[in-house]
């Protein structure tokens, strides 16, 4: 009796053997033809077209233009997955040398001890469903010179919002990404090195989504360093990216999609999970002088300002008699708070929890901190002025 469960265990285990075997020989195969499928859709889409004399090297997960005078691509174009939530590629951290540049890459010796990060373009994080396009993430044809605090803050909170954009609504989306590159541009000139690799000071990164029904698209610039603002605060057009670097990135697309996609500066496609309702930060460039966003409220404590923002969420205590409104951000995630104490909504003509919500405002008052969020105490609609979208880019 005993020597017939052994062997039952026995065959089963061999049975789970062959199962597993059979799943890696399927994964394999998924692998290869879900990478055949992404490189054809790259060439559907169309590669970025400009002035600029770049090398086209296509791999099998991305493809990029080449600048060897600047050591660096112009562009690299790449696809999100949904298949990325359920990847497990581990990072490969083999930076090398892109064997497909006929004129050389950059190498380890061009960024070590330069003070500058090996700033992937399309991120490893991107391709983590396959070992072979991660691998590939890692050639030094996809690296440009970014400080840490762009690379590891602000430019990684918008590769994480692009994926959770992917991974919510299950979409595919082309990206494409790049330094803003000219021959006035400083080079690395740290020890050891072996190529002029030049210094970007703005870096791009374009999002298109031609899933579904609806065709969306939209820009972020961001400078090469300290970031104060939300990644979101950082869009743009695809018209002004275009402007800034000379190149056509969707030249294959109709005209009319094509103008409709790249003057649109709307982020509300990237309302994730737990950010219904909530809105970007109005971009402080855009705002008259004296008037600030909600974000720059926190360097601004202590003083009286002009803070201009979205009412995204209200409140009315009915014990207090109080009303609580945020701006473009909802607890717990708000960053500017407004308090009316019940003394001053006599002096409002309206209710403020409901004439204010979903408003563009600017309120004045004397900014304080409570448990390190800004917040104002204001006393009279006189402080509080309705504005309209018109002027917005």
């Amino acid at each position: 009796m005993c020597q017939s469960i052994e062997q039952d265990i026995k065959d089963i285990e061999e049975h789970i053997k062959s199962l597993d075997n059979q799943k890696e020989e399927a994964l394999s195969k998924w692998e290869l033809l879900k990478l055949d499928y992404v490189s054809s859709q790259l060439d559907k889409i169309g590669q970025p077209k400009s002035m600029d004399s770049v090398l086209l090297v296509k791999h099998r997960a991305m493809q990029l233009g080449y600048d060897e005078n600047h050591e660096q691509a112009r562009w690299v174009m790449h696809m999100v997955l949904p298949d990325v939530t359920m990847g497990n590629v581990s990072r490969t951290n083999d930076f090398r040398e892109d064997s497909l540049v006929s004129t050389g890459t950059a190498v380890k010796d061009d960024y070590w001890y330069s003070g500058y990060d090996r700033g992937h373009l399309a991120p490893s994080a991107d391709f983590r469903w396959s070992q072979i396009a991660l691998s590939e993430s890692y050639f030094y044809s996809n690296m440009s010179p970014q400080l840490p605090e762009l690379n590891r803050e602000k430019w990684a909170e918008l590769e994480n919002t692009i994926r959770d954009y992917v991974i919510q609504y299950q979409n595919e989306v082309y990206v494409i990404t790049g330094p803003v590159l000219s021959d006035t541009l400083p080079k690395m000139k740290n020890e050891g090195r072996k190529n002029e690799v030049t210094i970007p000071s703005l870096f791009y990164k374009i999002i298109l989504d031609v899933s579904g029904d609806t065709t969306t698209g939209i820009a972020f610039v961001m400078p090469n360093g300290h970031c104060g603002y939300p990644a979101l605060s950082y869009a743009t057009s695809i018209d002004k990216v275009e402007e800034l670097t000379g190149i056509d990135f969707f030249p294959s697309l109709e005209d009319e999609l094509e103008n409709k996609l790249e003057s649109n500066t709307n982020t509300d496609l990237f309302n994730t999970r737990g950010s219904e309702g909530e809105i970007s930060p109005i971009n402080p460039t855009k705002l008259p002088k004296g008037k600030i966003n909600t974000v720059q409220a926190q360097y601004n404590i202590g003083t009286k300002s002009c803070v201009c923002g979205t009412v995204v969420s209200t409140k009315f205590s009915e014990k207090s008699g109080a009303t609580f409104l945020n701006l473009d951000k909802k607890f717990p995630n708000q960053i500017f708070s407004v308090t009316i104490w019940a003394k001053a909504r006599t002096n409002f003509s309206y209710k403020p929890e409901d004439e204010l919500y979903g408003k563009k405002v600017c309120i004045t008052g004397m900014l304080e901190s409570k448990d390190g969020t800004p917040t104002m105490n204001v006393n009279s609609e006189k402080n509080i002025e309705i504005i309209d979208d018109e002027n917005d880019d």
